[in-house]
């Protein structure tokens, strides 16, 4: 629809170029000597004047819809007749005008379709014009006409040698070529007076005379018009269309048959292009407000967090917590990565439990863990259920109140558990979110993944913590207390992202979820675009799950009320509907690109990726990130960001349709070892 659109509003196919008057030894004296009406039809070489005390008024480059309805109320009010030369474009965007036109006696005639010199086109572009505008007559009015006006013409003494040869062409095609003999110059808007004196005939002589009635503002027409035709009625003169001057048939033919109804489709869609752009560029409009809304909320809330964190000074209540904590592992197929994982909880400056459940991995994962012999490690087994399930049997096998979860791919540093439980000190504390980073970062998609997660994930829950709306706890490294978890019936297989649902159920059972940044996990992002598919699938479809089943929150009372009445809806702006809408940004841009103005197209879209380069460029800081991965931030953003765009619409489909989607295993190379020490950025997630 907006390639359409474009092609109908001349933004591609319009050529400017104007050719200055050339010589004329070519074009037959009786042409140049003659009158405004030029015959070259069958072979003809003739032309025709208009008779005395006729007047043809013309008018070219419209309909336009402001002043086209003006000039033809005008027209009626004087009983006046007119021939219209309306161009492609503006004839397929507003075909009522035309059909108006030709309801009230008027003549339509051709002005091109895009308004090009033709002196500088091929013939096969004339035959274009020429039968593209046909088309557009022929759905608005199921009219054709044999009236011909080329753009940029003047009197029959200006053709020249490169005109003339179109003017023949043009006759070929069955057309009259209708040049003027009285010229208002009404597009230099002289003022009224002047108007009037230049368009009025001498003498009582006929004449055609040029005006026009788009291009621009036209009151001066109007108003020239309508004072000049009392006064040459005065004088005796007649308002004829072209046809009723010439005392000759109409110069209107009616279509029929595919003809007509291959106009109609035409006309049909190009109002179509019409609406759907309007509700593209509303929605341009919606998604703008969106994407600056979030920019500027997470900008303004992260500076408060961190604030609230500074005043707080990492205590959370009168004492520490220091008290031990289970710490589940669910696992499956996870060989390549077990060994790491369990090795950096080894190294945690807080005690800790570690349970290895194991759902069903055929790759000898447990008995890797069980080889390892370390203390206070253990490994449950269990047929493969799924993770939801795995994470049940570890909570019911734990032996500590406070109970800490991370994937079988994810490495801890030695401070995360101790910073991950610490906001427990504060009873009303449910769960707690950790630092997710990516460890694999040295790739291409991993980099991009990394900006996605200090910016996209990081610094939302910043912004969440603040409002108290935290909508998911990572499930890399999160934290509960195991009364919230028991309380809410532990973790739910409803859904496919089920570290959503839980933190989701938690909130409305009254508990708050904070975010606690120091407690860094190194997790393995996905290293293939097939990988990265099924992931961020999954992710999208089971957080739309998550919100659909605690929708009823909305209407509760007390936390569970607030965090449907402010999370749920932040959450579907930002989560879904953004993404969901965010490729307006690129459409417009390629739009933009191929139909201009490419400059202020270009502009803007820069102008938005500044705006998120300044978001990402302060999230990095907060995470104490080198801000070198930023570099390839434009590349994400025409690339990575487009991947994103179809996952989402895939899960919205799924969702729509009632499809279900299943659990799948992302394949894991054990490229994060161990957790960066102090200051290294992304060291020790070597393959």
């Amino acid at each position: 629809m907006l390639m359409l659109r474009g092609y109908v509003n001349s933004e591609i196919l319009a050529d400017h170029r104007v050719r200055p008057p050339g010589a004329t030894g070519d074009v037959p004296q009786d042409i140049l000597s003659g009158g405004p009406v030029v015959d070259t039809r069958d072979g003809r070489i003739g032309t025709l004047r208009v008779p005395d005390r006729r007047l043809v008024l013309t008018f070219d480059d419209g309909p336009d819809p402001e002043w086209t309805p003006k000039v033809l109320d005008v027209l009626k009010k004087h009983d006046a007749h007119a021939v219209f030369f309306v161009t492609g474009t503006m004839a397929s965007r507003h075909p009522d005008l035309v059909a108006r036109m030709v309801a009230e006696g008027h003549e339509i005639g051709v002005h091109t379709f895009n308004h090009p010199d033709l002196s500088y086109q091929s013939p096969e572009r004339i035959d274009w014009e020429l039968s593209q505008t046909q088309t557009a007559l022929a759905g608005a009015a199921g009219i054709r006409t044999s009236l011909f006006r080329p753009p940029y013409s003047s009197f029959a003494d200006a053709m020249d040698d490169n005109s003339w040869p179109v003017t023949r062409h043009i006759g070929e095609r069955g057309y009259l070529t209708v040049l003027n003999n009285t010229d208002s110059e009404d597009w230099k808007r002289p003022g009224v007076d002047e108007i009037v004196r230049r368009a009025t005939p001498q003498q009582g002589a006929g004449a055609i005379v040029l005006m026009h009635d788009s291009g621009g503002d036209r009151s001066q027409t109007v108003a020239a018009l309508d004072r000049m035709l009392p006064a040459l009625e005065r004088e005796g003169y007649a308002f004829h269309n072209l046809s009723e001057a010439l005392d000759g048939p109409s110069a209107h033919t009616r279509v029929l048959g595919a003809e007509l109804w291959k106009g109609k489709a035409w006309v049909w869609l190009v109002q179509a292009s019409e609406s759907v752009t309007t509700v593209l560029v509303a929605g341009l409009v919606v998604i703008g407000a969106l994407v600056i809304g979030r920019f500027a909320l997470m900008l303004l809330l992260s500076a408060l967090h961190v604030r609230r964190v500074r005043r707080r000074g990492g205590r959370w209540g009168e004492r520490p917590v220091t008290e031990p904590v289970t710490v589940l592992v669910p696992a499956y197929n996870e060989a390549k990565c077990i060994e790491n994982t369990v090795r950096s909880l080894m190294e945690s400056e807080h005690p800790v439990e570690v349970l290895v459940i194991d759902d069903g991995s055929c790759d000898g994962t447990a008995d890797i863990v069980e080889a390892m012999d370390l203390p206070d490690v253990r490994v449950v087994r269990q047929a493969n259920a799924g993770k939801p399930a795995a994470l049940n049997r570890g909570i019911a096998h734990a032996s500590h109140d406070i109970i800490v979860m991370m994937d079988g791919d994810t490495v801890f540093e030695a401070a995360t558990v101790r910073e991950l439980v610490q906001p427990f000190a504060d009873p009303g504390v449910g769960a707690v979110a950790g630092n997710a980073k990516v460890g694999n970062r040295d790739s291409l998609i991993g980099a991009w993944q990394h900006i996605e997660y200090v910016m996209g994930f990081n610094l939302d829950r910043r912004m969440y913590d603040v409002l108290r709306c935290m909508p998911t706890i990572p499930g890399a490294v999160g934290a509960f207390r195991r009364t919230a978890l028991e309380r809410v019936g532990g973790m739910s297989e409803d859904t496919l992202a089920e570290d959503t649902d839980i933190t989701m159920a938690i909130h409305r059972d009254g508990w708050r979820v904070v975010y606690a940044e120091n407690a860094r996990a190194w997790t393995e992002a996905p290293e293939s675009v097939q990988q990265l598919w099924s992931q961020r699938y999954r992710w999208s479809y089971g957080t739309m799950q998550a919100i659909w089943k605690h929708r009823g929150a909305i209407l509760d009372k007390g936390s569970s009320g607030r965090f449907g009445r402010v999370g749920l809806p932040l959450v579907s702006l930002f989560m879904v509907l953004a993404p969901l809408l965010a490729p307006l940004f690129d459409v417009f841009l390629v739009y933009g690109l191929v139909f201009g103005p490419t400059g202020a197209t270009v502009g803007a879209w820069l102008g938005v990726l500044g705006v998120q380069a300044v978001c990402a460029a302060y999230a990095f800081r907060l995470d104490k990130e080198p801000v070198r991965h930023l570099v390839s931030l434009p590349l994400q953003q025409i690339l990575y960001r487009q991947l994103m765009y179809v996952v989402l619409l895939q899960s919205w489909i799924t969702a729509l349709t009632g499809g279900r989607l299943r659990w799948q295993k992302l394949r894991r190379t054990g490229a994060v070892e161990a957790a960066p020490t102090a200051g290294t950025g992304a060291r020790g997630a070597a393959a």
